[in-house]
């Protein structure tokens, strides 16, 4: 098999860094290739700690300044050493130098099955340097029992990310390790985007009151967000406390979303009082989450620092750049109940979500109740799901409408999370979340519609309260978010 021989390195490519205390650069690359064997190897330099990712390009005349082409993350992105994570001095040489290797002839092959020969001076390794503010678009992170902190990877974009198979392209779908034991988060750049939120009267299947009445938004941070919603698979892989588990779904249910828990299961935990749990308010925002409950042991085992999505990170990741009255693929919302664009989008109770018009049995297949996660198109995001499979739990206090202040307070929501920072049992505005529901209990927001709803609520402005932080239900699932950037 012929492989890249004597590849001559070119340029390094400038790193990709913002607002950081100090800007990396990448310096003296170089890419050589063993002859007789076919390891390529890729050396650079590097001025201040930062995230390293690789790209490779090829041109059919040598040394040429023009016509520059990537060959494709997904054939390059089982290089090895330091590249997709945080590089630091520890992993430099005794010369300051820190090393890359490939075997492009386990993944860089044409259709017959033979690698590619590249002339001597037709191929260039670009190495680019993230500031730890700045990191890339897609982090991947292990929450197997094998997991150890702060060991995720970061890729460039969405086909660099390994596939079940070694250049296997959609790898985000047909890595099942993706749905079940790693973690797959997509960078979403929001902050000082100004954006509107809710739904006008040319959303025809908008409610009649106030709960998604228009405001202007803008986010102050940037934030990855899952790809997917958590799975069984990914609930039982972090959540070893007396949370409650998935009674629904018999068969093929591991990469089905997580649904039948509830809020305080996934961040809050519970305490005991007078033999009956209750919520531990001790753990409500802007306290970290409970080491016991999902979240809390999620942050354990991986370092980060993973959270539930307020209302406006969850509309505005939905939309994916669309306004009022679109899917976030940006097909247009047509129906109340039975939409054809939304049918490419997700599971919901007119392509399989309901059996016969009930709820499915629990020895359901594929094509009935919840869909296994990215089963249908993503959002133009790149996020599956965000309409339709189970409702999404936001980290808000439920309130009906946030357009604006109440009792002429003066201060606009603004996406503003929900909850007041000085006493998590007060909406934003000073008062008790136990005004926002019913019975004296706060309640919960929920984003995107589930399998069990008509199109109308699984629009990205659609926002649901049935659900009080201790009580689950069918339908209901969550996805998390991570800051974006290292510390």
């Amino acid at each position: 098999m012929n492989s890249i021989k004597k590849t001559m390195v070119c340029v390094a490519a400038v790193g990709a860094a913002m607002l950081a205390t100090a800007t990396p650069v990448v310096s003296n690359v170089t890419m050589t290739q063993g002859s007789p064997g076919r390891l390529v190897t890729i050396t650079y330099s590097l001025t201040e700690d930062a995230v390293i990712t690789l790209d490779v390009l090829t041109n059919a005349t040598p040394n040429a300044e023009t016509g520059w082409a990537s060959i494709g993350g997904a054939a390059i992105c089982n290089a090895r050493g330091a590249v997709w994570r945080k590089v630091t001095s520890a992993d430099a040489d005794g010369q300051g130098k820190y090393t890359i290797t490939w075997r492009p002839d386990q993944s860089w092959t044409d259709e017959s099955g033979k690698g590619f020969n590249i002339a001597n001076g037709c191929a260039k390794a670009v190495v680019t340097a993230y500031a730890l503010d700045n990191t890339p678009d897609y982090m991947v992170v292990d929450i197997s029992a094998a997991a150890q902190p702060n060991t995720q990877r970061y890729y460039p974009a969405v086909d660099f990310l390994p596939g079940s198979v070694l250049g296997q392209m959609g790898a985000i779908t047909n890595n099942v390790a993706y749905k079940t034991s790693m973690l797959v988060m997509r960078k979403i750049m929001a902050k000082d985007v100004m954006w509107t939120m809710g739904s006008t009267q040319t959303e025809s299947q908008r409610p009649a009151d106030i709960s998604e009445a228009t405001h202007q938004v803008t986010l102050t941070n940037n934030y990855y967000i899952g790809v997917f919603e958590i799975t069984q698979s990914q609930w039982n892989n972090t959540a070893t406390n007396s949370g409650r588990r998935a009674t629904y779904y018999a068969t093929e249910a591991s990469m089905r979303p997580m649904e039948t828990v509830a809020m305080d299961d996934v961040r809050h935990g519970y305490q005991k009082a007078n033999g009956t749990k209750e919520m531990d308010y001790a753990f409500l925002w802007p306290a970290s989450p409970n080491p016991t409950s999902f979240l809390g042991i999620l942050n354990s085992k991986t370092g980060l620092d993973f959270d539930l999505p307020s209302e406006a990170q969850w509309e505005f990741a939905a939309r994916a750049g669309h306004g009022d009255g679109y899917w976030g693929d940006g097909s247009a919302i047509e129906n109340a109940d039975a939409d054809a664009h939304l049918a490419g989008l997700g599971r919901y109770n007119q392509n399989g979500g309901k059996d016969n018009g009930s709820e499915p049995a629990t020895d359901c297949g594929p094509i009935n109740g919840t869909a296994i996660v990215g089963s249908y198109r993503p959002n133009d995001w790149g996020l599956y799901d965000m309409s339709g499979n189970v409702n999404e739990c936001c980290l808000d206090w439920y309130q009906q409408n946030i357009s604006t202040s109440r009792d002429g307070l003066g201060m606009l929501y603004g996406g503003r999370l929900n909850i007041d920072p000085m006493n998590s049992t007060y909406t934003l505005d000073g008062h008790p979340a136990t005004e926002s529901g019913l019975n004296g209990k706060a309640y919960v927001p929920y984003r995107g519609g589930g399998h069990l709803h008509a199109a109308k609520y699984c629009r990205p402005a659609s926002r649901m309260t049935y659900l009080k932080p201790a009580d689950a239900g069918k339908a209901y699932g969550f996805r998390v978010i991570c800051r974006a950037g290292l510390r």
